[in-house]
Formats: C-alpha cells, sequence, structure tokens
C-alpha cells in the first residue's frame, strides 16, 4: 500500500476533519491510501496525487471523456467524480490495461489502425472502448441498438459509434479509432 501525498496548495483545507477525508483508492491493483480535501476529484487525485497522467483533464466537465477510466468495470468521466466516493472500488486506468511488452488487445489495435493522432483522447477512449465491449458482451443495448430483445448485441459500426460517442477526438481519427475496436470485438488480431 502506498500513501498519497497531499496537494502542496490543499494542506491546509486536508487538514480540516469537515473538509477532509480518509481515502483508500485500490487503482491498477495497488491500494493506496490518504486524507485527501473532500472536494478532491477522482482525475485530480489520480493525476496530481498519484502522478498517473494517462487520463487526461480535457474539459473538466465531463464532455470530452478524455478523463475515462473503469471504477469496478464500468467506465466513468474521472473529472465528474470526486474521490471519497470511490473508497475500496476498483479502479483501472490506462496504465493498468496493459504494459510496452504486453499491450492490451485494443491499446494493440489502435496502433495497428492508426487510431490516434496527437494521442491526447487516447486513453480515455481506449478505457471507454474497454467499458463499452464489456457493456455489448452483458447485452446492454445502446440507442443504436436495433433488437434491444436480441440475444446477441452486433456492433456494427453505427453501434460503435454510439457508444462511444461520449469519447471527443479533436483530431478527427473516428474512422481507425471504429476500425481498431471492431478488429477486437469481433475477436481479429487479438
Amino acid at each position: 500500500m502506498t500513501s498519497i501525498a497531499p496537494a502542496p496548495s490543499k494542506a491546509s483545507a486536508a487538514s480540516d476533519p469537515l473538509e477532509s477525508a480518509s481515502v483508500r483508492l485500490r487503482i491498477n491493483g495497488t491500494l493506496h491510501s490518504a486524507e485527501l480535501d473532500t472536494r478532491t476529484t477522482l482525475l485530480d487525485a489520480l493525476r496530481e496525487h498519484l502522478h498517473l497522467t494517462g487520463a487526461k483533464k480535457g474539459c473538466d466537465h465531463g464532455q470530452c471523456g478524455a478523463c475515462t477510466v473503469l471504477v469496478n468495470g464500468r467506465r466513468i468521466n474521472a473529472c465528474l467524480t470526486l474521490a471519497v466516493m470511490h473508497t475500496d472500488d476498483d479502479i483501472v486506468t490506462i496504465e493498468g490495461l496493459g504494459t510496452p511488452e504486453a499491450l492490451h488487445p485494443l491499446q494493440a489495435a489502435f496502433i495497428r489502425h492508426d487510431g490516434f493522432q496527437c494521442g491526447y483522447c487516447t486513453s480515455g477512449q481506449i478505457c471507454s472502448a474497454v467499458g463499452m465491449l464489456a457493456e455489448a458482451k452483458a447485452g446492454w443495448p445502446s440507442h443504436a441498438t436495433a433488437e434491444v430483445s436480441a440475444a446477441r448485441i452486433e456492433l456494427t459500426d453505427a453501434e460503435i459509434r454510439e457508444r462511444m460517442s461520449g469519447n471527443i477526438c479533436r483530431c478527427a481519427a473516428y474512422p481507425n479509432i471504429v476500425a481498431a475496436i471492431r478488429e477486437v470485438a469481433s475477436g481479429e488480431g487479438a
């Protein structure tokens, strides 16, 4: 277990019992504990306190998806949730999906299909893709699902685009992102 160092500018707030709380965050399989300002977002806890900078701060309003992480297997915008809300949750960031030597299949597919240009949104795109593939596999319909009672959801390009609509790519690498996700969903190249 590691301890999260308080941010220097928040030191006085973190010592106030009304404004701080003990937090235990299980991130990428490692337990971290800290006394954090209760207003600290999960994104700021990851980036500023734990120095896990894979999740990016884009819009800071939940509109771009650059900060997407997985919490208990579900994708969320880390900028819209507080760290204190996730004590003992299982949090996975892009750093926990693969390694340079053993990439996650989606990371490898993004490279093969050139699914990124500047790369700023890529970690959020990949975390979101991991979450959406699990949602589709579990039979959760989307707005684009043609037959919501179908036993198996067909991941068409329209279905993938709808499920990934919360993630913005300013470079517009969308066709390549869809191709990478389609490849992994179909089991090709994995």
